[in-house]
């Protein structure tokens, strides 16, 4: 495999989510990205919701989970680094599921008699929101202690802890008029990590592992 692959698969991957969620916004009527979270772009009854979760939600969850099970390889072996896998799992995987299992119209903030679809929605995304910020911060405790990945290490527990900081606020601001603009800065948070995690394995080679 091309050293440079897990590069362009991570950007691809963040690439279709950022694009996905920008031109949504332009598509649907009277949505506000601050007002409004994402899921409300592709919610079971939006015009354009099974488009943008088949060429966009989905297929960027799937180009984000693959970069993250490569990107491991490019690391020293350790267990606390298989960490990249949960971010893997409970970001990129997540997303393949959260674009499978869309929210209802509205996305049923109140849960009144909520569909499966919602409730697999909210919980997966309760999952992602709870475990990756902290995984991004035991990434950078861990890297710290390893050499050349000084620039990264801080950039791990700087996003980690951003995205603790924004995850509280959505949760304790929920009934905000600007929940959008708290859940666009969360995912931010998450795709940057992305894109600072491919820069950092683009001119590495696979470290070899112990048979």
């Amino acid at each position: 495999m091309n050293n440079k692959t897990p590069f362009l698969v991570g950007i691809l991957g963040v690439s279709l989510f950022a694009v996905s969620s920008i031109l949504g916004g332009f598509l649907i009527k009277n949505y506000s990205i601050i007002g409004q979270y994402i899921s409300e772009l592709y919610a079971i009854d939006t015009e354009y919701g099974t488009l943008l979760r088949i060429f966009g939600i989905i297929p960027s969850g799937i180009f984000i989970t693959v970069f993250c099970f490569l990107a491991v390889r490019y690391f020293q072996p350790s267990k606390l680094l298989k960490l990249v896998y949960g971010i893997g799992i409970f970001y990129g995987l997540a997303t393949v599921v959260v674009g499978i299992f869309p929210c209802d119209s509205g996305c049923n903030k109140e849960l009144i008699d909520p569909s499966a679809s919602q409730l697999i929605h909210n919980f997966v995304g309760l999952l992602t929101y709870l475990f990756v910020p902290v995984f991004m911060i035991l990434i950078g405790i861990r890297l710290k202690k390893l050499s050349n990945y000084n620039t990264f290490s801080l950039q791990s527990i700087a996003l980690g802890t951003i995205g603790i900081i924004l995850v509280n606020v959505l949760v304790a601001k929920s009934n905000s008029g600007y929940i959008g603009l708290y859940q666009r800065m969360i995912e931010l948070v998450f795709v940057m990590w992305i894109l600072f995690c491919a820069v950092e394995i683009k001119d590495k080679n696979p470290v070899a592992r112990k048979v």
